[in-house]
């Protein structure tokens, strides 16, 4: 039997391709196997978000704590709290991300299709995600 710790396996920072802001990512399972999920603890300083994104089997995120943002495309953008899950369908285009005073962080769920999890698209501007 594995047990895995919590602080055993290296933090890393959100790459600017895919982040605005400042973005924790520590890894909780399988984070580079070709296996069917993949989960990650991700923490959003205020303001981090994510950029534009699809997930090609969908994606749950679990709020653990502090207070975030989401958009579905064409969608009002929504405010999200610690307790709230919240689920993009496969497809979705879709962000998440931090609100502009509260850092929040939430657990992300999503399953490996052909060896992918995600397709990164275009950044949100500042207007678009004050909005």
């Amino acid at each position: 039997m594995d047990i895995l710790r919590a602080g055993t396996r290296p933090s890393g920072k959100g790459p600017p391709d895919w982040f605005t802001g400042t973005v924790r990512i520590d890894p909780l399972f399988n984070p580079f196997d070709a296996g069917r999920v993949q989960g990650a603890q991700v923490t959003f300083e205020p303001g981090a978000r994510t950029a534009w994104h699809t997930h090609p089997l969908g994606q749950t995120l679990i709020v653990v704590s502090g207070l975030g943002r989401v958009q579905r495309e064409a969608g009002p953008v929504e405010e999200i709290r610690a307790g709230d899950v919240v689920w993009f369908a496969p497809g979705e285009k879709h962000w998440h991300g931090a609100s502009a005073q509260i850092a929040m962080t939430h657990i992300a769920l999503q399953e490996v299709k052909d060896g992918k999890v995600v397709d990164w698209l275009e950044h949100i501007s500042d207007a678009d995600y004050r909005a």
